[in-house]
């Protein structure tokens, strides 16, 4: 998944023309009440005010010019740039000018800082912003102020990371920050309220405002009242000035809304005028984009619409106009405009917008770029490639030998940089390596290493990953697991450490992730996990929030849900299992558009619970389970599936229902060991009785074993019948399986090949049967073979050694869930 910075943040460290701006006295500013800027003093320098005038030599702004243009130590520099005579000086300006101050001088040295940062290539560390704010305890802002020097030294000082919060922080610091920003942030509401002729904004300052905005909250700093009205007083200015933005300014703005909106800005009606203002001039200016300004706009309008935006007929034409513009500068994109553009180009497939050839070909165009910049990407960069390649095939892009050659590039640069990913990274990893190889991806080498290298890593970060990230990282192993990855200790371990955490209170999930979750758990332990205490607690956590979201649940998320539960088997108490089935079945006939694979998904599942009931004598018979079932199966129908396994759905529905099915389902059979020792014993013992193996009966699936002249049917069960393997909890397939030869009047009788290991423990089993065929029984070491449901005889290992013993044995509730 992609980090919601996107590696954005160093882009545009240059204002537009700061440097350029003439002076401006707005003496009707004056005339409005205007807080002061007041901030914590420490040692408070005195201040005096000259009576006679002088023209502007600001000399601490030349020292720094002066400073940064010879070849000395960025430390020397930046303590030239916090020395006390340097604000002493503007201190003294300001009071000499009083009411006529515009403030240059004063954005000309929040204009040096940042120019010092840009000089260094990184913002102000925590010593040097902890020294910086010592000395603009002082630095005070008036009404007088005019714009440009508002946005010059908020967009400067923004920039240069003055503002950004640091953990731990000290108190003094964090109040002088907020007073000073809070008063350049009255400065600036004032302006844009004050009547057109008395304020002085312009272009270039709005989209450096807007940029300086997003920034400050993308850097962590609180959305407090004050930004987010500075926020709203800015946004029409937006359409105000929409025929003087450059091109830069419209890659900023954008830039900035998307960055607003991905940290919980609201979709108010001016947000959506500004975008909707914004997107024509990027088809219009389409040709004057520079590279970078190409790849901050695709990944804006892709958070956009991540956020919320609709893919209006707007927002496609300009993505358009811009994916032939990749192609054009592909040359010019370092690895950061790579990986935010393929990232870009993923999220807008996924949300809607086509595969149109120029897609294809922007992508096949920075494809070829991975292989050759490999070597470059940052850890960030790494995982938002291998996301998007696989979210790109996942919507439907061809697996081109650029894209496998970017693929083989990428994984072993996981291994290279495994001590540098952030949980959301190491999820984010997981998932796209499994849904690659879902999608048809190949378990080389490579991959296998990948994998294994990251999953330490999900035990280390345990405690940091977020719902959404646990959810997809539970779902990405058991979709590896799905797909051929062995259990090893590290797989192990990785879903053991996360199991635990699905039920921790700080866990939010989504409708979507509840589903992810609950399938994730079904198919792990279809494929051999272990019932632990901790994946009990996890699937019992996940089913009642099953019902609190079941309005917000999609298609697809109802089918998995309805698979998973009834995958589950015995594992769920059968009231919960009922009442989970409930919450759910209610959405089929609300005209949800289903697919294929989702009704048959579903069907299943509501077959499962109908066995379930109808294996429970106490249990309350319902029909509407039923009548869900006959809408499903006529869905179902009419879709005409031509693979074996819908097929054998269908029929087994129409089986259960009494109806006719068109079809004629086909059926593998294999034939276990334990299955062929056991009739070779029984036979042995029982030479006159007729045993038929693998025999489909009424066109259901094969039974184990028939003996067609006492109607009884023997099931021998090996550990893929139970819920993770424990010879105990039945799975859903088994207990459809079981239900329906009980419907067509079939004896079943069930026994778990963990005691039919040697002839001794089949002996048993053998003399229950001669009784049941009326053939006395030799010796008097038979066991018993205890109904569970009506019409079907479970025999347990512990019934077994009930009876050798002679002791009581534990009691097995078969009638439970």
């Amino acid at each position: 998944m992609h980090r919601s910075s996107a590696g954005i943040s160093r882009m545009y460290a240059r204002p537009g023309n700061d440097a350029n701006q003439p002076d401006a006295h707005d003496a009707s500013s004056r005339r409005v009440q205007y807080r002061q800027g007041t901030v914590g003093q420490w040692d408070n320098p005195s201040r005096t005010t000259p009576v006679h005038n002088e023209f502007y030599h600001f000399s601490g702004a030349r020292l720094s010019q002066n400073i940064l243009s010879r070849s000395v130590k960025p430390a020397q520099d930046f303590n030239a740039l916090i020395k006390q005579e340097i604000m002493a000086g503007l201190v003294r300006k300001s009071d000499r000018y009083g009411p006529f101050y515009d403030g240059k001088p004063h954005s000309q040295y929040a204009n040096s800082i940042k120019k010092y940062t840009s000089a260094v290539k990184r913002p102000l560390n925590r010593s040097e912003q902890c020294h910086l704010i010592h000395l603009l305890q002082n630095f005070t802002i008036t009404r007088s102020w005019n714009w440009r020097s508002l946005t010059t030294t908020l967009h400067s000082l923004t920039s240069a990371g003055a503002f950004t919060p640091h953990n731990p922080m000290n108190e003094r610091v964090k109040l002088t920050q907020t007073a000073l920003l809070s008063t350049l942030l009255d400065g600036v509401r004032l302006k844009c309220i004050q009547k057109p002729e008395a304020r002085d904004i312009d272009a270039q300052g709005v989209a450096n405002l807007l940029w300086a905005m997003a920034k400050l909250v993308d850097s962590g700093l609180e959305r407090t009242p004050g930004l987010k009205e500075t926020v709203n007083a800015l946004l029409p200015h937006v359409h105000a000035q929409k025929d003087q933005f450059i091109p830069q300014n419209i890659a900023n703005m954008l830039w900035a809304m998307a960055k607003l909106a991905d940290n919980r800005q609201e979709w108010t009606p001016r947000l959506h005028a500004s975008v909707t203002t914004l997107l024509p001039h990027v088809k219009a200016q389409k040709a004057h984009f520079k590279s970078q300004e190409i790849a901050n706009l695709l990944w804006a309008m892709a958070k956009l619409v991540d956020n919320g935006q609709e893919l209006t007929p707007e927002l496609s034409e300009a993505v358009a106009a811009l994916l032939p513009r990749v192609n054009t500068q592909k040359g010019q994109f370092i690895p950061q405009h790579i990986a935010n553009l393929l990232w870009a180009m993923a999220k807008l497939a996924d949300k809607g917008q086509g595969q149109t050839p120029g897609l294809k070909e922007a992508v096949t165009a920075l494809l070829s770029h991975i292989q050759v910049k490999k070597n470059q990407f940052i850890p960030q960069g790494i995982a938002n490639l291998l996301w998007a390649t696989a979210k790109l095939v996942d919507n439907g892009q061809e697996r081109t030998p650029e894209l496998n050659e970017a693929v083989a590039a990428l994984l072993p640069r996981v291994n290279a940089h495994k001590a540098n990913f952030i949980p959301q990274e190491i999820a984010s990893l997981l998932w796209a390596m499994a849904k690659l190889v879902d999608n048809g991806q190949e378990w080389t080498p490579g991959l296998n290493e990948a994998v294994a290298t990251l999953l330490p890593h999900v035990n280390a970060q345990k405690a940091h990953f977020k719902s959404q990230e646990i959810a997809n990282l539970l779902w990405a192993m058991a979709k590896l697991v799905d797909n051929g990855q062995k259990w090893t200790p590290g797989l192990n371990k990785a879903v053991a450490a996360l199991l635990p955490q699905v039920n921790a209170p700080k866990a939010q999930f989504k409708s979507q992730e509840i589903a992810n979750l609950l399938w994730a758990m079904a198919k792990l332990v279809d494929n051999g996990q272990e019932l632990t205490p901790e994946l009990n607690e996890a699937v019992v956590a996940m089913l009642p929030q099953v019902n609190a979201q079941k309005a917000h649940f999609k298609s697809k998320e109802i089918a998995n849900l309805l698979w998973a539960t009834a995958k589950l088997g015995e594992l769920i108490e059968l009231n919960l299992a009922t009442s989970t089935f409930e919450s759910l079945v209610y959405r089929i006939s609300k005209n949800l558009q289903f697919s294929q694979e989702e009704i048959s998904m579903s069907l299943w599942g509501i077959m499962v619970c109908c066995a379930s009931l109808s294996l429970d004598s106490n249990a309350n018979k319902n029909n509407v389970f039923e009548k869900h079932m006959d809408d499903l199966l006529n869905r179902l129908e009419n879709t005409s599936p031509d693979n074996d396994e819908d097929q054998s759905i269908m029929f087994m529905a129409a089986s259960w229902l009494g109806r006719a099915c068109p079809v004629i389902p086909r059926y593998q059979t294999i034939m276990s060991k334990s299955q062929s020792d056991f009739r070779d014993q029984l036979q042995s013992s029982i030479p006159s009785l007729k045993i038929e193996e693998e025999k489909s009966l009424n066109s259901l699936p094969p039974v184990d074993l028939h003996l067609p002249g006492h109607n009884m049917v023997i099931e021998v069960q090996g550990p893929s019948h139970y819920v993770g393997g424990d010879f105990k909890t039945r799975n859903g397939s088994t207990l459809l399986k079981i239900a329906l030869l009980q419907k067509s009047v079939f004896e079943v009788i069930e026994i778990p090949t963990n005691q039919l290991l040697t002839k001794d423990l089949m002996k048993p089993y053998i003399d229950q049967i001669k009784i049941r065929v009326n053939i006395p029984p030799q010796g008097h070491d038979s066991v018993s073979l205890k109904r569970g449901w009506a019409g079907a005889a479970y025999v347990t290992d512990e019934e077994q050694l009930g009876e050798q013993t002679g002791k009581p044995a534990k009691r097995k509730k078969t009638n439970s869930r």
